[in-house]
């Protein structure tokens, strides 16, 4: 199968002024609070001090990478194909995303269980092996489900105890159609309630009623483990975490809706206003609706049953039956005639009975997934992928598979990973979901740092014991991604923000140094510490240590030369990512000046001064298309947004807001054509070659040129047969595990010899088409010969050493086009935007890298010279 590109893509549109720190270490994004006002662009800042727009920087926010969801996802910057839906996931987990791509939606499911057989008494492996299924007595969700089961209970069983393992018991014990039932709801709005009647559309189930009463069932358990808990932020675990003396699968809406508040969440739109109109409530929005009924539930006092009437369906009569007959339960108990109950048993007479899954099993099996996946999230499609990748026809790349069965040591340290991930939750609450940050936020989140920063220390010298005297080489940087630690670093990171926030800045100083001092976790962030604790040595240090008898201007020269020394280390450190190092020049440029050090002691980056990108303005025309009013505009437009890849505007990109425009090819016999085709159309009548690609020749490139290095063995990153990149690619884990495997090929590319390492995995593997990721086989061979000959071999070491650092993140923001002219021996990357469009945060980080590394880089306005109706 050829992994065909696609190139349209969208990229960011930089609303605000330049952030330098990158997306990978999600560094602004953790300590984001909106701005009150527009701010200024770049270029406008005469009314803002340096150190003013340094520390906007480190507190600000900057915008996510926008996904391409037609794109082959191979990044965290990218996407899966959309859904049924239309609306592409957030996320996927390391497992998933190092899977081949796959059709995973009803349709792809459909066809791969309409190879089912009619055999009859095969297990979920025999039909995993043969691709057998029998509608109604067997599901591609059930066996996945069963899948991930059986796996950690075969190789982790240790994390559960008695009272858990029962729990996998009578789920095993369940009917077909109940576990098929459970399995689709817990795929859905776990924590919502579900109409009964509203399920009958899943196929597989005959007999609905039966399948609920089944996960409606009471069982018995034994008595649970007493485990150690140690959750430093958490006083005690959630309530709807912790198994009981009995259990049922799901939850009854009779037995657990007694408050107006969950009754009313329940309705739709035009329930509600049924239900407003009988109780001559105003309102015109749910919201006003809802606030309308609870009010009036507050202020008057019970009336009569008979005001409501529905339709007399089957569903209805039953629900008003039992609904009525259940004046002795807890419902109107306590209430009597209360308002509140009034509108309780209205509005379940409406919904009919509800069901939703018991929270305390729900979260068991949540660890399940944890467990299987390594991660602490999944979908439907993460369900799924794993089995048609395991059943498609496609040929992988060899590789030893290692699922290692100890990563988590005990049942405690698993627990109190589930603890830590709460803990953040809570944190990234305060500071990132619910608007401006208020003081009283501010203090909660330093009180769970407090909490939190003993219990990082200890387990950050274990981690360390470990590293030094357990682990062989590279295999622990993967698996410490599942410490508490990995989780409480994030929070000891946050918490310097905080200690900022309340000009704690000595506090703040002493934190960065430890987080520095560590080589454990978090190795992409380190190249903003080092900016940050160089920021805080310049400028706030000096008044806030001991002076040691140097007078006011010694002791800030003092320090001046300290937050250089800092700056120099962050160069030497080879965990310092690549994409830091021209900020951390910058600012050693800027304090030996300050330091008046002799031009012949100053450090010299000549070799990497940065050169702006040439602007260049590409006239065409524009085609208009004139389209009558639909009632699909809404999904076109969405539709379309997804694919402004250019990041063009009004002039270039789009002619209205998130419509892609129309232009005309002159190279093409006027033949239209997308904005990017133009101006690539352009270059090609000044002698270069190109594809628009946006990354995909990058990405190529790099598979070509690391696919030894990427399938090399580093113990728990190939926990499957089907995988095109190992685990860890898309982390900051993937560079450290492999410095010597990296470094070696990076100096073999710099040295020139990329031509016979493309040639030779291209008569390796072409013919079988492995499924390696981010490799478009369709590009032409002499193509890529031409483009690694144009291409300078230290540049092109330096693109492929940001591509390993941060493979995730850099998967957005490289220009449009991509250029090469023989002739010339010369590479060139085109952005094209429109006159009113500004670069992205990713895409300056490209310009910036590329530019560094001597590649010519040019910004390709978009201008219409004339528009045409059509």
């Amino acid at each position: 199968m050829v992994l065909n590109i696609r190139s349209p893509a969208s990229h960011n549109q930089m609303l605000g002024q330049r952030i330098s720190h990158p997306a990978s270490t999600n560094f602004d994004q953790d300590f984001e609070i909106p701005a009150a006002k527009r701010r200024k662009r770049v270029g406008s800042s005469e009314s803002l001090s340096l150190l003013q727009k340094e520390e906007e920087e480190w507190y600000g926010g900057s915008p996510e990478p926008v996904s391409r969801p037609n794109e082959i996802r191979d990044s965290e910057a990218e996407s899966e194909d959309e859904d049924e839906g239309g609306v592409p996931h957030s996320s996927q987990t390391e497992l998933e995303s190092a899977l081949p791509p796959v059709k995973t939606d009803n349709e792809a499911i459909a066809e791969y269980e309409a190879t089912r057989a009619a055999e009859a008494g095969l297990d979920f492996k025999d039909r995993l092996g043969q691709r057998k299924w029998v509608q109604g007595k067997s599901s591609i969700y059930v066996d996945a489900f069963f899948l991930a089961l059986e796996t950690v209970l075969d190789e982790e069983s240790h994390l559960f105890d008695e009272a858990e393992t029962a729990v996998f018991q009578q789920w095993k014990d369940l009917s077909y159609e109940g576990q098929y039932l459970y399995v689709r709801l817990f795929l859905r709005k776990t924590a919502a309630w579900h109409r009964i009647h509203r399920l009958k559309y899943y196929g597989d189930i005959a007999d609905l009623n039966t399948a609920v009463d089944e996960l409606l069932q009471v069982h018995s358990l034994p008595a649970a483990t007493v485990t150690e808990r140690i959750a430093p932020g958490e006083a005690e675990p959630p309530e709807d975490t912790v198994l009981g003396g009995s259990f049922t699968f799901a939850d009854s809406s009779t037995d657990h809706i007694d408050s107006l508040e969950e009754a009313s969440s329940l309705l739709l739109l035009e329930e509600l206003k049924t239900l407003a109109k009988e109780a001559k409530m105003p309102g015109k929005n749910k919201r006003e609706l809802l606030q309308a009924l609870r009010k009036t539930s507050q202020y008057q006092g019970g009336l009569g049953w008979s005001s409501l009437k529905r339709s007399d369906t089957e569903e209805s009569v039953k629900s008003e039956k039992s609904v009525d007959g259940n004046e002795e339960t807890g419902l109107s108990n306590g209430l009597g005639t209360n308002r509140d109950s009034h509108f309780v048993r209205k509005i379940l007479a409406i919904t009919g009975p509800c069901i939703r899954l018991s929270s305390a099993v729900l979260k068991l099996f949540e660890r399940v997934h944890l467990v299987f996946y390594r991660s602490t999230e999944w979908t439907e499609k993460s369900l799924t992928t794993i089995i048609l990748a395991r059943i498609s026809r496609r040929n992988f790349p060899e590789y030893i598979v290692s699922r290692s069965n100890n990563i988590f040591p005990s049942r405690s340290a698993l627990l109190e990973f589930e603890a830590s991930i709460r803990t953040q939750f809570a944190v990234d609450t305060i500071l990132e979901f619910n608007g401006t940050v208020t003081k009283d936020g501010l203090q909660k989140v330093r009180s769970i740092f407090e909490e939190v920063y003993p219990r990082w220390l200890t387990i950050l010298a274990d981690e360390q014991r470990k590293e030094d005297r357990v682990y062989e080489s590279g295999e622990g940087a993967y698996l410490r991604r599942f410490s508490p630690a990995w989780v409480y670093t994030r929070i000891v990171h946050k918490g310097t923000s905080v200690l900022g926030r309340f000009k704690e800045h000595k506090r703040e100083h002493q934190l960065l140094c430890e987080l520095l001092d560590q080589h454990l976790f978090h190795a992409a962030r380190r190249g903003a510490w080092y900016q940050r604790r160089a920021l805080l040595e310049e400028h706030y240090m000096h008044a806030l240590s001991p002076h040691d008898g140097r007078d006011e201007e010694t002791q800030k020269k003092h320090w001046k030369r300290i937050a250089l020394r800092t700056c120099e280390d962050g160069l030497q450190d080879r965990d310092c990512h690549l994409i830091y190092h021209h900020d951390l020049q910058k600012r050693i440029a800027k304090l030996e000046r300050q330091l008046h050090i002799p031009k012949r002691l100053q450090h010299d980056f000549g070799h990497v001064r940065l050169a702006k990108p040439l602007e260049r303005h590409v006239q065409g025309t524009r085609v208009e298309k004139t389209r009558p009013p639909s009632r699909n505009n809404n999904n076109a437009r969405r539709g379309s947004n997804s694919n402004s890849g250019s990041g063009t505007g009004d002039a270039a990109g789009t002619s209205r807001r998130g419509a892609k425009t129309i232009w005309l090819d002159p190279l093409e016999g006027d033949g239209e054509c997308s904005v990017e085709a133009m101006c690539l159309s352009f270059y090609r009548s000044q002698g270069w070659k190109g594809y628009h690609s946006e990354g995909g020749i990058i990405r190529t490139l790099f598979g070509y040129l690391f696919a030894d290095v990427l399938f090399t063995y580093v113990p728990n990153v190939f926990q499957t047969a089907f995988q095109t990149c190992p685990l860890d690619l898309h982390t900051d884990a993937f560079y450290p595990s492999r410095f010597s495997e990296i470094h070696a090929r990076l100096n073999a590319v710099s040295n020139g010899e990329g031509v016979s390492i493309l040639k030779r995995v291209y008569e390796t593997e072409k013919e079988k088409q492995t499924c390696v990721v981010g490799v478009d086989w369709g590009f032409a061979m002499e193509d890529l010969v031409e483009i690694v000959e144009c291409f300078a071999g230290e540049a092109l070491s330096t693109v492929c050493k940001v591509m390993a650092q941060e493979y995730g993140q850099r998967g957005g923001g490289i220009p449009d086009l991509f250029l090469w002219d023989k002739g010339r021996g010369e590479v060139m990357f085109a952005e094209v935007k429109s006159e009113n469009d500004r670069l992205s945060d990713t895409q300056r980080v490209w310009i910036d890298v590329l530019s560094g590394a001597g590649v010519k880089v040019e910004l390709c306005n978009a201008v219409a010279k004339e528009v045409v109706l059509r």
